[in-house]
């Protein structure tokens, strides 16, 4: 534990790699301090909306839930509002504004939307574009009944103006006890909680105490405003689901994904199944026909006489747009584990806390 300015906070553990880059730390910090200064005080310019827009995003690189949480979003709002998902559509392999198709896959508007699409998409508007100021005008002029916007991974992408910004942290590393890239894995320092309308705790452990989740927003509001609610959410595992092949799931499983943090899903494996190895590729990765063919033959080394694969929901979206290239993997059978995003208690809380705060204003855009 150390002190700063009378105030206890926690170093994570640290190689000296880590320590040596603590100057470019503080570098990028005061960069990214001046941004938002800059957007604070009306230097920069932030366009404002006539729609319900939703920022969901995090300060902490890497993943916090923000796919299942945006489908959850999605689920509670629905029902009620004309609906869009809007993204950056990271990794695909177009550029600028477009509209999720039927001819779309996970390579030509990234895996998330493509997930959100196959899922929604007959239910909701999803889309991609890098700059989100510019998309929305495109969004709109495509589907001008469009009530609710949500923008998925936007809480750095302050070239828009938000009526609600949703925070996300995730409980194992909370953004309080981190420090700022390249030391850390903070995209901005903790003091720009403050931005946030609403703050959830992702991936929250089943018997988390009352006492521990003070604790948490004890240390969350020393950075967020003192009256922003503080959710806390787990993630559940539902029952594996046939990608491919017609065999019967197996609890002999060969694990496999592309996330930025396997850890917990290696673990609900572990303990609900029999793990036979896992291949851990990078988050977002782009499966070649090479690593598919490389999987099996990990896969067939193993000896056993009833096993399968099984990965994750947003891999499958991935691989099943490779088509030709993953076409030997259908005589396999693959599995995948859906997830979804539970709130541990107050669910109901925060049902009626978004619905109260989602407000419609259907006129034409307008700027700041």
């Amino acid at each position: 534990m150390y002190r700063l300015k009378n105030k206890q906070f926690y170093l994570p553990k640290m190689p000296v790699l880590r320590i040596l880059l603590f100057p470019f730390a503080m570098l990028y910090k005061l960069v990214t301090d001046l941004r938002n200064h800059l957007y604070d005080i009306g230097n920069k310019k932030s366009v404002t909306f006539n729609r319900f827009v939703i920022s969901v995003g995090n300060l902490t690189a890497g993943g916090t839930g923000k796919t299942p949480f945006a489908e959850l979003l999605i689920r509670e709002l629905k029902q009620d509002h004309r609906l869009a998902v809007l993204s950056r559509g990271y990794k695909r392999k177009t550029r600028g504004f477009r509209m999720a198709a039927d001819s779309d896959d996970a390579k030509s508007i990234g895996d998330e939307p493509f997930q959100f699409f196959t899922k929604y998409g007959h239910k909701i508007r999803v889309a991609v574009g890098e700059d989100r100021a510019l998309a929305i005008p495109e969004l709109l002029y495509n589907d001008d009944s469009i009530e609710v916007i949500i923008l998925d991974d936007a809480y750095q992408h302050r070239s828009v103006t938000p009526q609600l910004n949703i925070l996300l942290s995730d409980y194992s590393r909370p953004f309080y006890n981190d420090f700022v890239l390249p030391a850390g894995m903070l995209r901005e320092s903790r003091k720009h909680a403050c931005r946030a309308d609403l703050v959830v705790v992702t991936k929250c452990p089943a018997e988390l105490t009352e006492t521990d989740m003070e604790e948490v927003k004890s240390d969350i509001h020393r950075y967020a405003r003192t009256n922003t609610s503080v959710y806390f959410a787990g993630i559940r595992y539902l029952e594996p689901e046939l990608a491919c092949g017609n065999e019967r799931f197996s609890k002999d499983v060969f694990l496999f994904s592309g996330i930025a943090n396997p850890g917990s899903f290696e673990q609900y494996v572990d303990q609900n199944f029999n793990l036979l190895g896992h291949r851990k590729f990078p988050d977002h990765h782009a499966y070649s026909k090479k690593d598919l063919q490389m999987l099996i033959e990990n896969f067939e080394s193993i000896r056993s006489d009833n096993k399968c694969l099984l990965t994750t929901e947003k891999d499958i979206v991935r691989i099943k747009s490779m088509k030709e290239e993953a076409r030997f993997l259908m005589s396999y059978p693959v599995f995948y584990l859906p997830i979804e995003l539970y709130f541990l208690r107050n669910g109901d809380s925060f049902a009626r806390e978004l619905k109260e705060k989602v407000k419609v204003r259907p006129e034409h855009i307008k700027l700041n």
